[in-house]
């Protein structure tokens, strides 16, 4: 543990970095900043032969940081996994998707472990930062890395420090965001404390990787039941003519005691859809069920067939059937003004609207094509950004608040729009006159 404090305190200290995605890539960009030597590895030779050109596929991160990443002597990305014997710490960010039936799938941190495992020599800190349910580094990954037979603390150290990205954030970042660390044993803690506070403004120490578990998933369980809360009560308001945006901006006018969340169309992004049901498949090994766990996701789940209902009674209402309506889907990106579609329910939106008869269209400025995904391949590109284009379609249905969607010319005059973001009557609060015939909230 000295040895590799020391190395980390002098920045001798080579830090890989698995996965170069929307974790990964800003983590390695982080250490090499700070004048560490990195290395990001991913299987994936498009990422790769990309950042090796100096080119960010990640839009927030902006293609600067990249370029001056690559053209630097301290950053290396490779899919060449021999070189994880170099490394001083490896930090391993690599997906926790869910299965068919919503059950955690740890396979990717798994086989991250094992090709770890080929490569680890003593001396080495390793730590994941993929969100998991609680006993994982300890349970799973430690006894895969001492197959070999090397033991931590004695040989290697092993820790666990959850991720907190938040894509497009102009006011946090991976360095300024506060860094939780726990370790399997206190030598772990120490080192990869060391190692965070070498290249980030923060650093929380917690007693073990448990703990440091429970914290990440306990953040989105909060956002996940407060956001069902509040799609629930948007669907209960809805049905007594009472506006759930302007409940909510009275009610965020109390200086304590409330916190306001809002409604959407379904959840979106890497964490909240996933990760609060880690948390509650592994309750259920301990006999416990989590039942606000269960019922948030089940209201979160629900609300794209609730938004396609609401888009099926405007058009009711215009003496319009869904099947062979036209109706244009605008925003991919699971959040405004980033090129992310990570458990988009756009995507799903799309789907329920083709599976009602619907001849469906996509409009979003991040993605001229609809990328492959895990669950979808929609194989559609995006119609323009112009009032035209917009006007061509029965329907539109706001899915993403992207600033690009805040032009008002885009929905003056449109025969129906259904508003999942509360984006559009805003912009026609001086003369609703000049929106759309008919906007309907959802």
């Amino acid at each position: 543990m000295d040895s590799f404090i020391a190395r980390v305190k002098s920045k001798s200290a080579l830090v890989g970095v698995i996965g170069q995605g929307y974790v990964g890539l800003p983590l390695a960009l982080v250490f090499a900043e700070a004048g560490f030597r990195t290395i990001g590895f991913d299987v994936d030779a498009d990422k790769i032969a990309a950042l090796r050109r100096g080119e960010s596929y990640i839009r927030h991160l902006g293609a600067d940081r990249v370029a001056a990443a690559a053209g630097s002597a301290r950053f290396l990305a490779t899919d060449d996994f021999k070189h994880l014997r170099e490394c001083d710490a490896i930090l391993i960010c690599v997906p926790t998707p869910l299965g068919k039936h919503r059950e955690p799938d740890n396979s990717y941190i798994h086989a991250t472990a094992r090709e770890i495992a080929r490569h680890l020599r003593p001396g080495q800190l390793v730590v994941l930062e993929s969100t998991t349910y609680p006993g994982t580094t300890e349970e799973e990954v430690l006894p895969i890395l001492t197959e070999g037979g090397l033991a931590s603390p004695g040989d290697f150290l092993l820790a666990f420090s959850p991720e907190r990205e938040d894509p497009g954030n102009a006011e946090f970042s991976t360095r300024t965001i506060p860094k939780v660390v726990g370790g399997i044993n206190p030598e772990s803690t120490a080192a990869a404390v060391a190692l965070y506070q070498a290249g980030l403004e923060r650093v929380v120490p917690v007693s073990s990787a448990r703990v440091a578990e429970s914290c990440k998933l306990l953040e989105n369980v909060f956002r996940s039941v407060n956001i069902a809360l509040v799609n629930e009560l948007k669907r209960t308001f809805c049905r007594m003519g009472i506006d759930v945006w302007e409940v909510i901006a009275a009610a965020s006018t109390k200086p304590f005691g409330f916190m306001p969340f809002y409604p959407g169309p379904g959840l979106g992004g890497h964490c909240i859809p996933l990760d609060p049901f880690y948390l509650s498949w592994k309750a259920a090994e301990h006999g416990m069920w989590a039942r606000f766990i269960e019922l948030a996701g089940e209201i979160n789940t629900e609300m794209p067939r609730y938004v396609v209902s609401r888009l099926v009674e405007g058009l009711n209402d215009a003496g319009r059937p869904l099947r062979g309506s036209r109706v244009l889907v605008a925003g991919l990106s699971y959040k405004a003004n980033v090129d992310d579609t990570r458990e988009s329910p756009s995507f799903e939106l799309i789907e329920l609207l083709r599976a009602g008869g619907a001849e469906v269209a996509y409009c979003d400025p991040h993605f001229p094509e609809a990328p492959r995904t895990r669950k979808h391949d929609l194989d559609m590109k995006s119609v323009p950004c112009t009032p035209e284009a917009f006007a061509a379609f029965d329907a539109v249905l706001l899915a993403t608040a992207h600033d690009r969607f805040k032009d008002p010319r885009l929905w003056s005059g449109l025969g129906l729009v259904v508003d999942t973001r509360n984006l559009v009557q805003p912009l026609f609060a001086d003369n609703p006159a000049a929106g759309p015939k008919r906007l309907v909230k959802a």
